[in-house]
């Protein structure tokens, strides 16, 4: 289930914002919230390159903190940054749900995450 959700927040979501927000560039749109997939190029800097169990935020450099901030200064700019910063952020969030869902099930990854501090505030809500 956490695959599907995964891949659903990756790429049916997107669609529905570039169909909702976008209406009249909606494919346009589509096609800039898909291209910032190209953010997990950053994994390629990590051995290994995938591990299931790791939390991509705040790990990667394109997944950290400032990168973020950046990312949210984006959605005050025109087209297409806009739309760059909204599919950047997305993607965050997508990979934060994917962190809560893997440390659900696995409390010793919780514990050497980057993101522990944040993600332990989360479980307690």
């Amino acid at each position: 289930m956490q695959t599907v959700l995964h891949y659903f927040l990756h790429l049916v979501f997107p669609l529905a914002i570039a169909w909702v927000f976008f209406n009249n560039e909606w494919k346009n749109a589509y096609l800039l919230l898909l291209l910032t997939m190209l953010v997990d190029l950053d994994h390629l800097l990590a051995s290994p390159i995938f591990d299931a169990d790791r939390c991509s935020i705040n790990f990667h450099p394109l997944h950290s903190y400032y990168a973020m901030v950046f990312y949210v200064g984006l959605l005050f700019l025109r087209k297409p940054f806009r739309i760059l910063g909204i599919g950047l952020l997305l993607h965050m969030f997508t990979d934060l749900v994917d962190c809560l869902l893997t440390y659900q099930n696995c409390k010793d990854c919780l514990a050497t995450s980057p993101l522990s501090s944040v993600l332990q505030v989360i479980f307690i809500w």
